[in-house]
């Protein structure tokens, strides 16, 4: 099992950019599939993108946001730019062996504890 802390938080602009990390721990960070979730205030958890050999995103996000992850370092990213109010959330970091699960939000292994992102119009 891995455990995730996720940093890199906080406000920003309209059309800023924000770099959000999840460092895991565990040895076995490369076998798991990586994804981002973000919770809005009233709404519930939606998906934002996902990792294992390839990337997926949510409409939403897609040419906005990219998610990346570094196994050296057992890291993964998600780079935000352009951002706009209603990326306003609780971003959260998820890991699972199964990127189908990941990409469901359903049944997921193992959540951070999320990191807020405001965005200021």
């Amino acid at each position: 099992q891995v455990a995730l802390v996720e940093s890199g938080g906080g406000l920003v602009q309209t059309g800023g950019s924000l770099r959000l990390s999840c460092a895991a721990s565990g040895r076995t960070f490369s076998s798991y599939a990586m994804g981002w979730f973000r919770q809005a205030p009233g709404k519930e958890r939606e998906f934002v993108a996902a990792i294992s050999w390839t990337a997926s995103y949510a409409d939403s996000v897609k040419g906005r946001f990219t998610i990346s992850r570094d196994n050296a370092k057992n890291t993964v990213y998600l780079q935000m730019n352009s951002l706009k109010p209603e990326d306003t959330a609780v971003y959260y970091c998820a890991a699972d062996p199964s990127v189908v699960r990941i990409r469901s939000g359903r049944l997921i292994e193992r959540w951070g504890q999320g990191t807020q992102v405001t965005v200021s119009s």
